[in-house]
């Protein structure tokens, strides 16, 4: 499989992530939904590497790798936490696009931190975002 169907099937089980957590979080905490999702990920995350025999790849896992994912990790949970929250008190169609303007904060970010090239597609791209996002939201 290429990249580009993974990031697909990404996209469609990020889709059904805010409509099942939408319902999820009704009527309970949301930081209590995205402790129990967490367990969900984790148990998934993890049976996957064990039923691959990926475990064994633990000893070769770098420092600088440790530290970059355990930042990565603090990230996600602060995005879950807050996109939670978002899901809880707001509508799925307007929480959703506001989420997904992290599309054109990655293309910005990458540039800065990672020196990737910034393409006409790619500027066109995060504009169009940005400017659909704003009409959604107002």
């Amino acid at each position: 499989m290429t990249w580009w169907l993974y990031a697909l099937l990404s996209a469609i089980f990020a889709s059904l992530t805010a409509i099942f957590a939408k319902i999820g979080v009704s009527n309970i905490n949301s930081n209590l939904a995205t402790a129990i999702r967490t367990i969900i990920i984790l148990i998934v995350a993890w049976g996957i590497v064990l039923a691959k025999g990926e475990a064994k790849e633990l000893a070769s896992v770098s420092k600088q790798n440790y530290l970059y994912l355990i930042i990565s990790g603090v990230a996600t949970g602060l995005s879950w936490i807050f996109y939670f929250k978002a899901l809880q008190i707001g509508k799925v169609s307007q929480v959703a696009p506001v989420d997904k303007l992290s599309v054109a904060l990655t293309i910005v970010l990458s540039i800065i931190f990672l020196g990737e090239a910034l393409t006409l597609k790619s500027a066109i791209g995060a504009c169009l975002i940005i400017a659909g996002t704003l009409v959604i939201i107002s």
